[in-house]
């Protein structure tokens, strides 16, 4: 069962979910939630969960830990799973505002931005990160992996 299912009021990140398929193994669909919070709200939580009083454009909350590479099983987290049968792995958090900005920055289309503001957040709600540089190429490689299965590429 390798579902990845993405709550989401503001838009359909249900591709993004697909394009995940395989790039984790689990005994359940999995869930996650995107959250869209203005400027200082995204300052607020940068500065009371990272100590950065910054507007960020991303943040993530997982909700499950040593995850990555290793079988996601709803016996190991109990207390994760929905009324659904799918396992919570956490929120990630996008202002919008920035990541509007990024774009124009970068040139490329609010699309792959806001595309790889989801999936960079998804990375580390399955146990990615990029402190380190061999972590760092792991979690980049996998970023656009996915974006390459949606069709979504650096220049666009």
């Amino acid at each position: 069962m390798n579902d990845l299912n993405i709550y989401c009021d503001e838009y359909d990140f249900s591709a993004v979910g697909r394009a995940f398929k395989g790039e984790y193994s689990s005994d359940a669909p999995l869930a996650a939630e995107i959250v869209f919070v203005s400027a200082e709200e995204i300052r607020g939580l940068n500065a009371k969960f990272r100590g950065k009083d910054a507007v960020t454009d991303v943040l993530s909350f997982p909700t499950l830990d040593g995850i990555r590479g290793r079988l996601i099983q709803k016996v190991d987290f109990p207390y994760d799973i929905g009324e659904n049968g799918e396992i919570f792995i956490g929120s990630v958090v996008i202002c919008e505002e920035r990541a509007k900005e990024q774009a124009e920055e970068y040139a490329h289309s609010y699309r792959r931005e806001l595309n790889y503001l989801v999936v960079h957040g998804l990375c580390h709600l399955l146990g990615y990160d990029h402190m380190v540089e061999e972590d760092k190429a792991q979690m980049r490689a996998l970023e656009e992996k996915v974006l390459g299965k949606m069709g979504i590429t650096r220049a666009d």
